[in-house]
């Protein structure tokens, strides 16, 4: 899946559009940018509230594809102009983090994907491969 797929087929909108339309390979998901630079891997999707540049200087820093705001969060002109600097999508929904990410879950085949890795020795992660 794309970034622009996952846009329209979750019905999020696309606060900074300026991006390559990347494949995606799975998702993070938290607030806390310590543990997003620690576990988080290129050509995800960061799953967070956090509003602010700093969340995109980090996603600039590890190669995320893209970054989904979620609950609706306002969006500051300068989160979306340092994106935009950086070409890394902002895409918002009114969802919550854990529906967004049991959405994407899902559409990645993490369900079927997971079980196959765990069983292999992975972590069972989305984009985890043993």
């Amino acid at each position: 899946m794309r970034i622009k797929q996952l846009a329209e087929s979750f019905e999020l909108e696309v606060m900074q559009g300026r991006y390559e339309d990347r494949e995606i390979a799975g998702a993070y998901t938290s607030d806390l940018l310590s543990d997003v630079m620690a576990n988080a891997r290129s050509d995800t999707i960061l799953i967070t509230i956090q509003a602010h540049k700093n969340t995109v200087a980090v996603a600039s820093l590890l190669g995320i594809a893209a970054i989904l705001v979620c609950n609706g969060r306002p969006v500051p002109a300068d989160m979306i102009d340092a994106a935009a600097t950086e070409g890394i999508a902002i895409l918002r929904g009114e969802e919550s983090q854990f529906e967004l990410s049991g959405r994407l879950w899902v559409a990645l085949g993490g369900g079927v994907a997971a079980s196959a890795s765990a069983a292999a020795g992975g972590t069972g992660r989305a984009g985890d491969s043993a």
